[in-house]
């Protein structure tokens, strides 16, 4: 009796439980479609896309001190934890004129660490309004054209987010001023759809082989 518990400890429970996370993220971990198919980002002066890319989308506005602390924890939080991913970048919208203070951001950023994958996209105030307005969120921009959320946006142009969330109901975007909300909810969001395109990829692997 006794070698059957410790059996049942040693090899049975970690298989049971194995099985319980793994169908727990087959069934449940996908990251809610809030928005379909967004406008691609404005491509008059610049060759960055977000087709094909899963990306971290934020509008920093025309004054980037104003949110320089945001960038910095997006930097900390979130990019530095997933740069590495293939598919991954990080894409701030700026209102033309910018461009001096985006190369101070950008300049600052490096010390810390590679930025890559930090993307800056310059566009008129009326391509930066027409493209937020794609999203099709409860959120705004301010007179400066940028706003404290950032946003996740699959490599089909979809915006993900949450439709259950504790505190907010339907989640559009994360408050980048917020370390907490960037550990405890982007984080979490982000894991999940990077997930999601590694149970594909294996999926459509799987059947070419087969």
């Amino acid at each position: 009796m006794k070698k059957t518990v410790v059996l049942v400890v040693l090899f049975i429970f970690p298989l049971v439980a194995y099985l319980f996370f793994a169908s727990g993220v087959n069934n449940f971990g996908k990251l809610p479609v809030l928005t379909e198919s967004i406008a691609e980002v404005p491509r008059s002066t610049n060759t960055i896309t977000l087709q094909d890319k899963i990306t971290v989308l934020g509008f920093l506005g025309s004054d980037v001190a104003q949110r320089k602390g945001n960038a910095f924890n997006l930097n900390q939080k979130i990019y530095k934890r997933f740069h590495e991913f293939k598919d991954f970048q990080l894409v701030m919208m700026m209102p033309k004129g910018t461009e001096d203070q985006v190369s101070q951001l950008k300049e600052s950023l490096g010390t810390l660490s590679s930025i890559k994958k930090w993307q800056f996209v310059f566009a008129s105030e009326k391509e930066i309004k027409g493209f937020f307005d794609s999203l099709k969120t409860n959120i705004k921009l301010d007179e400066n054209l940028g706003c404290e959320e950032v946003f996740i946006i699959d490599k089909n142009r979809n915006l993900r987010g949450r439709d259950d969330d504790e505190d907010e109901g339907v989640k559009y975007g994360f408050d980048a001023t917020s370390v907490a909300e960037l550990n405890n909810k982007m984080e979490d969001d982000v894991k999940i759809i990077l997930a999601e395109y590694r149970l594909a990829l294996k999926k459509n692997n799987a059947d070419r082989s087969k």
